[in-house]
């Protein structure tokens, strides 16, 4: 029994050592990434992890339900489709059809209510309510100097030159490593830290913008940011979560409420991790392919939206959409790093919504054709 007593003193000596060592070193946010990962048997960020994150609701109102089409059915898809979807982690492939949901698919207990993360679709949603605060005055233009709206950097002479669309196009040069399994890297402690504001804004640039494309979540924080101080000139205690409520999700009148990552200071994750359901992440796709306009009325400019969809600096990135390149059927989409993706194709008159818990094997871009390939099979079935 003293032996015993004697290894337990020891090991939580070495732990309480350690947690002190992080503490000092400003990497406590790795005890943080622990709890949230390891600890309820994870090994990463998963698309459930809402429950382990502090978070605002993004209220709903009234519900208007998809409509569906004559020829709607769940599990309409080929087996051997489904098999390959489930052989790849996918829980979610929802098809859209000229504005009626055609076919839903669920996998591995998920269903048409599960919340699941977005992850970085999160990204096209900040740079759509940008738009929406620059049609209501708040922000000049898409080109407005970020200094204006983030003074920390007002002294670093490559801000001075960058804009918020620098930050959305993922060309403003701030100084960043996009390493998601890297415990130490800047991207892990973004994710886990307890105050991304004061985190991102001790940082500096280290490219001209508009001349160095590199993606970067810190770039599209910085926007968020931005973004919420210029609401808050009028409403100082607004959240991007109620303005995303009030300008978008009650006005497609979304199905759930959604929940929206915050840190401890109450500053939403901008970046990623806004979560809800397969049917809602489709009616934001819809909202692209409509071109900002829902039922009649204009919820962002026309002209912003296809913006965000046209090759910028690179020809499969836009402001903070992905774009397919060489494509058989053109394509844009919404993309999170576990294989979350709302795709638009245009020609088609198609959203297609796949979630998943991994990417899956092979490219990206093969894999985003054969999705819509094999929906364009089911809506003429």
């Amino acid at each position: 029994m003293k032996i015993l007593r004697s290894t337990v003193i020891v090991i939580v000596a070495i732990m309480l050592l350690s947690s002190f060592g992080l503490w000092v070193t400003g990497n406590a946010f790795i005890l943080t990434a622990i709890s949230r990962t390891y600890l309820v048997g994870n090994s990463t960020a998963n698309i459930d992890d809402y429950k382990q994150f502090k978070s605002n609701t993004i209220a709903n109102n009234k519900v208007r339900e998809w409509l569906l089409a004559d020829n709607y059915a769940t599990d309409k898809l080929p087996q051997d489709f489904r098999d390959e979807l489930e052989k790849n982690d996918a829980v979610a492939f929802l098809v859209v059809k000229d504005g009626k949901l055609v076919t839903e698919s669920y996998f591995d207990g998920y269903d048409e209510w599960s919340k699941t993360n977005s992850f970085s679709m999160a990204k096209t949603v900040v740079t759509l309510l940008t738009g929406i605060a620059i049609d209501e005055g708040y922000i000049e233009s898409i080109r407005q100097p970020l200094i204006d709206f983030l003074p920390e950097f007002k002294d670093d002479s490559l801000a001075q030159r960058g804009s918020l669309g620098s930050l959305s196009t993922m060309s403003s040069g701030y100084d960043w490593d996009e390493s998601y399994y890297n415990p130490f890297s800047p991207t892990v402690k973004l994710y886990y830290g307890s105050d991304v504001v004061d985190f991102l804004t001790r940082g500096s640039f280290a490219h001209e913008p508009d001349t160095y494309h590199y993606y970067s979540s810190a770039s599209t924080q910085l926007l968020a940011i931005a973004l919420r101080r210029a609401l808050r000139t009028e409403n100082p205690d607004i959240t991007l979560s109620d303005y995303l409520s009030e300008k978008l999700w009650q006005p497609l009148g979304m199905n759930d409420d959604a929940l929206w990552h915050i840190d401890n200071s109450g500053m939403e994750l901008g970046y990623c991790c806004i979560n809800t359901n397969a049917r809602n992440f489709a009616k934001l796709g819809q909202l692209m392919l409509q071109d900002g306009v829902w039922n009649g009325d204009t919820l962002v400019s026309p002209e912003y939206v296809k913006m965000m969809y046209e090759p910028v600096f690179v020809d499969y990135y836009g402001y903070s959409t992905w774009i397919g390149v060489n494509a058989p059927e053109p394509f844009y989409y919404f993309r999170g790093h576990l294989g979350q993706f709302v795709i638009v194709v245009p020609d088609q008159n198609m959203v297609v919504v796949r979630l998943g818990k991994t990417v899956g094997q092979g490219k990206v871009e093969d894999n985003l054709n054969s999705y819509i390939s094999e929906a364009i099979k089911v809506v003429e079935s």
